[in-house]
């Protein structure tokens, strides 16, 4: 399960080293948990999340779905409401990439306000083509409002995957680290900015993305 830990201004929050981190329902509670003692918190904060091995995350648990068919349509409204919360947040928030970010993983990358991605191992994917798996209309506002009109093209329509290298190149990431030096380099992306945690960001923000939050806001047809 995800562990939060602070660093003065930074927070960051560590996802499971040792598995894929899917948005289980008791993992979505728990980042949901860590999410709110950030934002109880006082003063100047900002938020990285990080996992470990070779994944950041894969993002939807297919498996979940496939036994709960009934709970389908609450299931995507959560996930889509972790998107609308982590775009809209006060808060600075820096991906740390770690390993693969794929599907609603990387969708949750792109929510976040910055992305440092490790340079040697790992991919950006957005795989549902090849999956046959649609994207959901906030979804895909999500995507169009964080890439460019030719990478989300090229992105969501190829399933390409981007190393490191590829990502910047691309524009989805900001920069690119070594392993042993991403974590720092994200907080060091994340810390200047604490300061900047205030309740007029979180309106800035509603109206830069206010299309997107729409569309990550309304429910899933049932």
């Amino acid at each position: 399960m995800p562990k939060l830990e602070r660093d003065g201004e930074v927070f960051v929050l560590h996802l499971d080293p040792d598995d894929e981190n899917r948005f289980h329902p008791d993992r979505l509670a728990a980042v949901e948990a860590a999410l709110d003692e950030v934002d109880a918190a006082a003063g100047p904060r900002a938020l990285v999340t990080v996992g470990g091995g070779k994944f950041w995350s894969t993002g939807l648990d297919l498996d979940w779905l496939l036994s709960n068919a009934d709970r389908s349509a609450a299931y995507l409204d959560r996930v889509h409401a972790l998107f609308a919360r982590t775009l809209a947040s006060p808060v600075v928030t820096v991906a740390a990439l770690n390993g693969h970010a794929f599907a609603a993983g990387a969708m949750w990358a792109l929510a976040h306000d910055l992305r440092v991605m490790r340079l040697d191992r790992g991919f950006f994917c957005l795989p549902e083509v090849d999956l046959d798996l649609p994207f959901q209309p906030g979804m895909s506002a999500l995507i169009r409002a964080r890439l460019t009109p030719a990478t989300a093209h090229e992105a969501m329509t190829t399933g390409r995957r981007y190393g490191g290298g590829q990502a910047l190149a691309a524009g989805i990431v900001d920069a690119v680290a070594p392993a042993d030096q991403l974590l720092a380099a994200a907080v060091e992306r994340a810390r200047p900015l604490a300061a900047k945690a205030r309740p007029v960001r979180a309106q800035i923000k509603e109206t830069l993305y206010a299309e997107t939050l729409t569309a990550l806001r309304t429910p899933t047809a049932r």
